[in-house]
């Protein structure tokens, strides 16, 4: 079933064209993504949908009785509500009509409204905002004002989920959430019944939701659903490479004959500039070939220049850029930080991950000097230049221009590229994070979301830094800036620290993770944090054989208090002797086995020993995985000779 048609929508703000004869159809049941570059129309193009906002020309073609809901990339909320209030928001039809039916007020049509009311399943609003309350983890008494940009887009996802909407629209719903809180949305959005329009630029989570992706470029609705799957990847978890391979082949066909047109044009316009001989000829289907290509060439819209990122690594700084022992770190009674220990050195890549609130920001300060630890001791390495990239943009001025940001009082900007001084007027640098420089002079206040990061990015690596410092510079950024940051980190010869909810990103930059583990339910405890070799992706493969083990482990442990004779007489009984003694030597060959584990992995956390003995760490790594089944095999031994002594003495 069709629930919306969009046909020949032109949208325009000024000179620039947002949509050129945009169009698409959505089936119930679809999960479209919406991608595509930075200012391209996106957000125009969702309010459009949802019924918002009216395109310049074009129709749009709705099911008859359609629901629709749109969740804000910012979403605002009335003064002082609680979280109740607002999810309630999203039922305000019902609850008047609900009002109406109560009041009996002369004139209205009782019956009339008890079919609506019915309609809308109106009698139990209430029931139904505290169920959806209940179902995203919210508390329906708090302030808004009060929480955090995580909580407050689920409070707006609870506002639009509550009215049971048949098309749903979401314009980036990962902004501002954690990784645990993505990956809930993922299931979330996957079970809900219903058609479904997000944008998003985190490509794992569009990978996990999306059933089809459709681009807006250059004004035109490209859709990508009938991409061949990407080489070697499986054909539910690959349609974004798909979309990719895809992508680059279309655009190199596309630049073939773009170069072919502009060739044949530039030959015609040789041959009319021979007046005598055009006249001679009396060719007029070629003058008007030549009036043909004149206009597709004005007509033809090139793709938007990629951004050209680089940074100035400044000098080197010492091999060790901090060194963390036994620190911990307290905000009254609060353990944010429980003896942690880690060795940064130079060139090491570092994401931090955990969810909102556990500290990820405290570690940073920690790690930089900027914060004194409860207790501990933190030693922070010589010549270091730190640059900080803000995911709350505190670093900009609303008021100052794009040019005084860069380079304040000088209109030159000196980095060093590839060993030499390179000097580069302010416009022209700007260029190269596609401002054009006309906007050179324009404030701060006038760009979008994901311009106001680029222009973040443009002033961080204006400046020789050897640590990079990014607290979630993915935020608002389009994918291909999103790609090309990712190759300049991984070339950049300095130390990164990585604070970023975009899991494909953390694994294609970082080489590894300290991660907040206080989950009680993988074993954690308040304040604890491990580092771990690898991306997210490993950290959470190594995470998860801890949940499945830790219940094994536990489940192993013999009772502390002896077995009273009676018991010791009947395990014999039920036991050989030589099995009777392997159970009794089982824990502490357990144990033994737990400490050795244990020793390893405070070895092999510091990366500077794969540097030092790479042979004794491979050895180290080779022995970890070799405990680790030699611990199963105990285990299930123990479970074993257990169960053969099971029943009544």
């Amino acid at each position: 079933m069709t629930l919306l048609t969009l046909a020949g929508a032109h949208l325009a703000y000024g000179h620039r064209a947002l949509l050129d004869g945009a169009a698409l159809a959505l089936a119930d049941g679809e999960r479209v993504a919406l991608i595509g570059r930075n200012g391209e129309g996106k957000s125009s193009l969702l309010k459009i949908l949802a019924g918002l906002e009216q395109p310049d020309d074009g129709t749009l073609q709705t099911a008859v009785g359609l629901t629709r809901a749109f969740v804000a990339q910012e979403p605002e909320f009335a003064a002082g509500a609680s979280v109740f209030d607002a999810v309630a928001d999203g039922v305000a039809e019902a609850r008047a009509l609900r009002e109406r039916f109560e009041r009996h007020a002369a004139g209205d049509d009782l019956d009339a409204l008890q079919s609506r009311l019915e309609a809308l399943d109106g009698w139990t609003w209430e029931q139904r905002v505290h169920e959806t309350i209940e179902r995203l983890r919210l508390q329906a008494s708090e302030a808004l004002a009060t929480l955090s940009g995580g909580t407050r887009k689920r409070v707006a996802l609870a506002r639009a989920l509550v009215a049971a909407p048949q098309l749903l629209l979401l314009d980036e719903p990962t902004n501002h959430l954690d990784i645990d809180a993505i990956e809930w949305l993922q299931a979330l959005l996957v079970a809900r019944r219903g058609a479904l329009v997000f944008v998003s630029h985190d490509r794992a989570f569009i990978d996990a939701v999306a059933t089809r992706i459709v681009e807006l470029d250059r004004g035109r609705l490209r859709d990508w659903s009938d991409a061949p799957a990407a080489s070697g990847a499986a054909a539910t978890s690959g349609a974004f490479a798909a979309y990719e391979q895809a992508k680059a082949r279309e655009l190199q066909a596309e630049s073939l004959a773009q170069a072919r047109a502009d060739k044949l044009l530039a030959q015609e316009e040789v041959w009319i500039r021979k007046g005598v001989e055009a006249r001679r000829t009396r060719s007029a289907g070629r003058v008007a070939r030549l009036q043909r290509l004149r206009a597709e060439r004005a007509a033809r819209r090139d793709t938007l220049g990629r951004v050209r990122l680089g940074v100035d690594a400044g000098v080197a700084p010492g091999r060790i850029v901090a060194e963390l022992r036994d620190v911990s770190l307290r905000y009254g009674e609060r353990l944010v930080i429980d003896r942690f220990g880690t060795t940064v050195q130079r060139g090491d890549k570092i994401g931090i991950v955990g969810p909102n609130g556990a500290g990820k920001t405290s570690l940073l300060r920690l790690i930089l000097g900027e914060l004194a630890p409860t207790s501990g001791t933190v030693r922070r390495g010589t010549r270091l230049q730190v640059a900080y990239f803000d995911q709350q943009r505190a670093a900009l001025d609303a008021d100052a221009t794009l040019a005084d940001t860069i380079s304040p009082g000088s209109e030159w900007i000196e980095r060093q590229e590839s060993g030499r001084t390179v000097r580069k007027h302010v416009t022209s640098y700007l260029g190269d994070f596609l401002f054009a420089p006309e906007r050179a002079g324009a404030p701060v206040r006038t760009l979008s979301g994901g311009e106001r990061n680029r222009l973040l990015l443009a002033r961080l690596f204006a400046l020789p830094a050897n640590v990079l410092v990014l607290d979630e510079p993915t935020n608002d950024l389009d994918i291909d800036t999103l790609e090309l940051l990712e190759d300049l980190l991984q070339d950049y010869a300095g130390t990164v620290f990585l604070v970023s909810h975009d899991r494909r990103f953390l694994d294609h930059v970082v080489t590894s993770t300290i991660a907040w583990e206080g989950d009680p339910a993988f074993g954690g405890r308040p304040g604890l944090w491990r580092e771990y070799e690898g991306g997210y992706e490993d950290w959470r493969r190594q995470r998860e054989r801890a949940r499945v083990a830790a219940p094994a482990v536990a489940s192993a442990r013999p009772p502390q208090q002896p077995a009273p004779p009676r018991e010791r007489n009947a395990l014999r009984a039920k036991l050989g002797y030589k099995a009777q003694r392997e159970l009794e030597a089982l824990p502490a060959r357990i144990d033994a086995l737990e400490a050795e584990q244990k020793a390893l992995d405070v070895l092999l956390a510091d990366p500077g020993f794969f540097v030092r003995a790479p042979q004794e760490a491979a050895a180290a790594a080779s022995r970890h995985a070799q405990i680790e089944d030699e611990l199963m095999a105990c285990l299930e031994r123990w479970e074993a000779l257990s169960s053969a002594t099971a029943g009544p003495p």
